[in-house]
């Protein structure tokens, strides 16, 4: 399989999506599988993983419908609130329907760092594990200490780092990123997504340069059979077309074998996630 392994949709208006400043103006438009679906066929991408973008059960719904109706769509992160007593009872209620590969939170907003090890997090997280339902960690770098210590917790529960964890390339953040990767990476639950860097490069004048040193090195502690290709449509616009997204990256493997490159544009994504061909 050929899979990008993160992407997003939303319509203005149907929801709050609080995160959308007026800085992020190219973002405020509608966009759904019809902006998507061409992107896919003209990479030779069999599907996508469409991802959560706000704290809505709402919308976790929404994208699950549209994935029972588009077959390009081969599963959703959705959001539950993991927080809550009857999380068990509502992801229950989710599976019901077909589609549902992973939970996400943004963990990257909240106030408390250790949020991921507060108590009911972790009740949470344990009823994913008991399901066999992904988490995915969008997390900075702060963030990783943490991520390390509920991944050792949750040893079978499969666990996808989001946008490498999100090092501030623009500024060359590199060693608390580096050594904090490099731990996480020692868990054989985890796996790495090669996505949302050019959004923390400089959006203006980057270059597959300016990533390839995070992309080695998160390829080197991993391995490419736990790194997976996400593009970060549309949020990649900020900084990027989505041909400018996979053509750096492409260029930034172009060293590993076709099986190793066979592992980061898809198959890890599949086994990560349960998809299906």
């Amino acid at each position: 399989m050929r899979v990008d392994a993160h992407q997003h949709f939303w319509q203005i208006g149907r929801y709050d999506y609080v995160w959308m400043g007026p800085e992020l103006g190219v973002l405020r438009n509608d966009f759904g599988q019809g902006e998507l679906k061409p992107n896919l066929e003209r990479h030779g991408l069999n599907c996508s993983v469409l991802v959560q973008t706000i704290s809505s059960f709402d919308e976790t719904r929404w994208f699950m419908e549209l994935a029972r109706e588009h077959d390009f769509i081969g599963g959703v992160v959705g959001w539950v609130d993991l927080q809550s007593p009857q999380v068990g009872r509502t992801l229950d209620e989710l599976r019901e329907l077909p589609g549902l590969v992973g939970i996400r939170h943004q963990v990257h907003d909240e106030l408390d760092d250790g949020w991921l090890v507060r108590d009911d997090v972790c009740n949470g997280l344990g009823e994913l594990a008991r399901r066999g339902i992904a988490y995915d960690l969008l997390i900075r770098p702060q963030h990783l200490a943490v991520s390390l210590e509920v991944a050792r917790r949750f040893g079978d529960l499969t666990f996808v780092i989001d946008h490498i964890a999100k090092p501030a390339i623009a500024k060359g953040q590199w060693d608390d990123w580096a050594n904090g990767i490099k731990k996480l990476a020692r868990c054989p639950n985890v796996s790495c997504k090669l996505s949302g860097m050019i959004t923390e490069a400089d959006w203006d004048n980057w270059t597959a340069a300016d990533i390839q040193p995070y992309v080695e090195h998160v390829i080197e502690v991993f391995g490419p059979e736990r790194c997976m290709f996400g593009s970060d449509w549309p949020v990649c616009l900020l900084a990027g077309t989505y041909e400018r997204v996979y053509a750096a990256l492409e260029k930034c493997v172009d060293a590993l074998s076709s099986c190793e490159q066979a592992e980061v544009f898809g198959n890890t994504a599949a086994r990560a996630y349960g998809l299906e061909a």
